[in-house]
């Protein structure tokens, strides 16, 4: 009977009054199948709102003295990562942590790494997970802690993490290399250190465990950013080794072609390109922006013209990639045109990092009156990095009227936003720059002392050369 109801939810899922007559069937036939109450929990929380909230603990707490580890772990799983991590709190603070197991830390974290700010909170998990002794019993726990430790941008904690682990899998491997990918640095040193564990990686095949599909993609990535292309070139040909052969592996085609293009060797990039039988949009995009970034964006119209023959539509994604291989490289017209043609003729809304790349075109070019203008007429609220384009493309050209301007606006925005610290020390020096180019030494002098007021410490920069 439970199950009739259960399908009954699976096809009628969109009131809320249905899944209560469900639940309240289950009571009175007293189903003591656990997995037909996560269904519903799973259900709930897909609601969002304040009664099917309430429905998820009158679900989870009230039924047993210390609720069901399979329907709490389900409620952690299914929540928001900001109410997983408040429903956790909350039992911690009222009961025993002994009732709980290794899955319930794995959703937490998983959770923790979902949420933008939850880096003390994971290391709060992380230490309760030594202290219950949970670590190491599985592989599982030390992966998803590794995972959390990269997404939040900690990679020497996340290392630290891999370095301690007993026995890893693929997956492990896999979340460190990537926790270096995704994170790029001046000099590429995490690209680096990818590569590196890799090698280590291939070189290991410990308990059959070896590099996949996944890995590849990663590597891939790992290249692109250090511009390698004799060692791009050897890893294609372990690839082929391996049979992730582009043709069929559209990932391993996309990355290929994406690091063929940023190695400056475009001919091997069409190459995999036109081998490729299945292509995504990722595809396209890598390949229009290989043709920006060396010297041929007059052929990416064309090319999204063929994009759009295929079935295949250009996002957000492509137009960014796009705009900001057209800034790199300094065609201001080109980038003009496309920016145009988003809306009009592809129908992708332009947001704020198109915007940005248009005013870094035009401050690069001197044209700052155009520039200003086009911030002016926006239909959103320009950001802290387009302002700050605006105002190093002022310093650059002795514009200070429209850089004190600019200037003067990011501080205000640095005051209203005070979660952003370290990126004012940027905003002080570049309306110092715009004050400087002009000889305003006075006004530096007072800007300059009001950042030791602040205690406001510049940077140091550095050549990697």
């Amino acid at each position: 009977m439970s199950s009739v109801f259960l399908s009954l939810l699976h096809k009628n899922s969109k009131t809320l009054i249905q899944a209560k007559q469900i639940h309240a069937q289950l009571v009175i036939s007293a189903c003591q199948d656990n997995s037909h109450f996560g269904k519903l929990i799973s259900h709930y929380c897909s609601k969002q709102s304040t009664e099917s909230s309430k429905l998820v603990h009158l679900l989870v707490f009230p039924r047993f003295d210390h609720p069901d580890k399979f329907l709490f772990n389900t409620l952690l799983k299914c929540s928001k990562p900001e109410d997983s991590i408040r429903i956790f709190a909350d039992w911690a603070s009222k009961r025993s942590l002994l009732h709980l197991n290794e899955r319930t830390f794995v959703f937490l974290l998983g959770a923790c790494a979902r949420s933008a700010s939850a880096l003390p909170v994971g290391r709060i998990v992380h230490g309760i997970v030594i202290k219950l002794g949970f670590l190491y019993e599985s592989e599982l726990i030390g992966t998803t802690l590794l995972h959390f430790y990269s997404k939040n941008g900690d990679l020497r904690y996340a290392r630290k993490v891999f370095d301690e682990m007993p026995e890893r899998t693929s997956v492990t491997w896999n979340a460190m290399i990537g926790g270096y990918c995704s994170h790029k640095d001046k000099g590429n040193h995490n690209a680096r250190k990818a590569m590196l564990l890799f090698r280590r990686f291939s070189c290991c095949d410990s308990y059959g465990v070896r590099p996949n599909d996944t890995t590849m993609v990663c590597l891939l990535s790992a290249i692109s950013q250090t511009g390698l292309l004799e060692i791009g070139s050897l890893v294609h040909g372990y690839i082929e080794k391996l049979g992730f052969t582009p043709e069929i592996d559209v990932f391993i085609g996309t990355g290929l072609v994406d690091m063929y293009s940023k190695c400056g060797c475009l001919n091997s990039a069409l190459s995999v390109f036109e081998l490729m039988k299945v292509k995504n949009v990722l595809t396209w995009t890598s390949l229009a922006t290989g043709l920006a970034l060396n010297g041929r964006g007059n052929e990416t119209p064309y090319l999204l013209n063929r994009m759009a023959e295929s079935g295949i539509k250009p996002n957000e994604i492509t137009f960014t990639s796009l705009l900001s291989a057209y800034r790199h490289i300094g065609l201001l017209q080109e980038g003009l045109e496309l920016f145009q043609s988003m809306q009009i003729r592809y129908g992708v809304t332009p947001v704020i990092q198109h915007y940005g790349c248009i005013v870094d075109l035009l401050g690069k070019a001197g044209r700052l009156q155009e520039a200003y203008e086009f911030v002016l007429a926006m239909p959103i609220k320009p950001d802290a990095i387009l302002l700050r384009s605006l105002c190093n493309a002022c310093s650059i050209y002795g514009e200070t009227v429209m850089g004190e301007e600019i200037g003067k606006a990011l501080l205000e925005m640095e005051r209203e936003d005070e979660k952003r610290p370290g990126s004012e020390c940027e905003d002080y020096v570049a309306l110092s720059n715009v004050l400087a180019s002009k000889g305003k030494w006075v006004e530096v002098e007072k800007l300059r002392k009001k950042m030791k007021e602040r205690r406001i410490k510049t940077r140091p920069g550095y050549s990697f050369v």
